[in-house]
């Protein structure tokens, strides 16, 4: 399976990237308010293709220079199993040389099956 992954377009990969979102039911269905149109462009947001369809996508902020902090990491089910999103965790990594990746994880037990170290945890603040 031929895979590429580049960074996210806008307005480009937007529709596309929405199809995705909405194949994931209900549990994603907040990601399709306009408010998220927003992030999506003033992130870094990675997308990846395969048979020529958006088939993934992980969006991250930059703290400054000292974190990359994953707050978005999508597989299409379809794709799933072939590495698409430990390589799209990969390419936000390395695009950011000298910088520590942290995953803000609501999939504990994705993130230990590709050997990342669980480091604290995170609370939403009433």
């Amino acid at each position: 399976m031929n895979i590429q992954i580049r960074k996210y377009e806008h307005p480009r990969d937007y529709e596309a990237l929405l199809e995705l979102i909405k194949s994931e039911g209900d549990e994603w269905k907040e990601y399709l308010l306009p408010k998220y149109e927003a992030p999506l462009k003033n992130s870094i947001t990675y997308v990846a293709f395969a048979d020529e369809m958006l088939c993934g996508y992980v969006r991250s902020i930059d703290d400054y220079g000292m974190y990359i902090w994953v707050v978005d990491l999508l597989v299409h089910q379809k794709y799933r199993g072939h590495s698409i999103g430990q390589r799209l965790m990969e390419y936000t990594s390395a695009n950011f040389p000298g910088q520590d990746t942290y995953v803000v994880s609501d999939v504990d037990e994705y993130y230990e099956k590709l050997g990342y170290q669980k480091e604290g945890s995170v609370f939403k603040v009433a």
